[in-house]
């Protein structure tokens, strides 16, 4: 048996794949390897992986269907799957808005249909994203919420791949997880990302573009404890029950919502550097604040973040100090 992991080169997925890997399992791992940031990155994350045993890469794009169905075939020993590739980034929705319905929508149809192909798949787990919530005023943000008003392109498409896994469940009794990552930071992070962005611009001494004149709040997730929170679902597969298909969601976030300023802060200090901040209007799709209600993921998958960013910061800027040579 194994897991397939798409977006293994990415961020969540690299971690998530490395961690699957120290617990013995034999890891499927496929990614596109796209330009939306620095390849070398992914490529860097990925000469990692591909040196360890147990790890079977290959270069797909999830949009493509007959690449996935042939994939399916090659590898019918698949019993879980954690989909983690996506276009990202709700700024680039706004430039690139049909990245987001190949990847996203296409992206999310194809690895169900793939699922339909595998005799032996025992649990799909999918990543969802806070930004799902879009305008809500009511905090923190609850799985029970209603979100059908996105404000942003990118949320749309995650909510559509949460309404489109839902129906695959039902009509076909797929056992499914979304989960809903809020703003996850840490070593070998995304460059799109606000701990990730400032540190770069601070240290080249450049001007950093602060959003709605600093007053942002952000329920800012380390790593380590996704990582966690993505393993302990995928041991745990939803079951139908009551006319409810077998498809659950959960919100993957750290429970604090923290001032953007307190980041930037945190940033100054590790790096012995002030920030020269350029203020401004809040971005289109953007939202003020983010903030996680993580009980029913305490209650079902024992989730318990661990990390502030008191804590979090500084190891990632430990690792941007040593894979930069700064």
């Amino acid at each position: 048996m194994s897991i397939l992991v798409t977006g293994a080169a990415g961020f969540i997925g690299f971690h998530v794949c490395q961690a699957l890997l120290d617990a013995g399992e034999a890891v499927v791992g496929i990614d596109n390897l796209n330009d939306y940031y620095d390849p070398s990155l992914k490529e860097a994350r990925l000469e990692l992986l591909t040196a360890r045993d147990g790890f079977d890469f290959h270069r797909l794009d999830i949009a493509e269907r007959d690449d996935m169905m042939a994939l399916a075939a090659r590898h019918e020993s698949i019993d879980r799957i954690v989909h983690l590739a996506a276009q990202a980034g709700v700024r680039y929705s706004l430039e690139n808005p049909h990245a987001y319905l190949r990847s996203n929508i296409d992206g999310q149809l194809n690895v169900l249909e793939m699922c339909r192909r595998l005799p032996d798949l025992k649990h799909f787990v999918f990543a969802s994203s806070s930004s799902v919530y879009g305008a809500n005023k009511d905090l923190p943000f609850a799985v029970k919420d209603r979100v059908d008003d996105p404000i942003s392109l990118y949320a749309a498409t995650k909510r559509s791949g949460e309404l489109i896994g839902n129906s695959y469940g039902r009509l076909y009794g797929i056992p499914m997880t979304g989960l809903r990552f809020f703003t996850v930071y840490g070593p070998w992070g995304r460059p799109d990302m606000a701990a990730f962005i400032f540190t770069r611009k601070i240290l080249a001494g450049e001007p950093i573009q602060v959003f709605n004149h600093g007053d942002m709040r952000r329920d800012f997730t380390y790593i380590d404890d996704i990582v966690a929170g993505v393993l302990a679902c995928l041991e745990k597969a939803p079951r139908a029950g009551d006319g409810a298909p077998p498809v659950r969601l959960y919100n993957l976030g750290n429970h604090r919502s923290e001032p953007l300023t307190d980041l930037i802060a945190l940033i100054e200090q590790e790096l012995g550097m002030a920030a020269e901040v350029e203020l401004l209007p809040m971005q289109p799709g953007d939202v003020q604040e983010t903030y996680a209600d993580i009980e029913t993921a305490r209650t079902d998958l024992g989730f318990s973040p661990s990390t502030n960013i008191a804590e979090g910061i500084p190891r990632f800027i430990k690792w941007y100090r040593e894979y930069y040579g700064v």
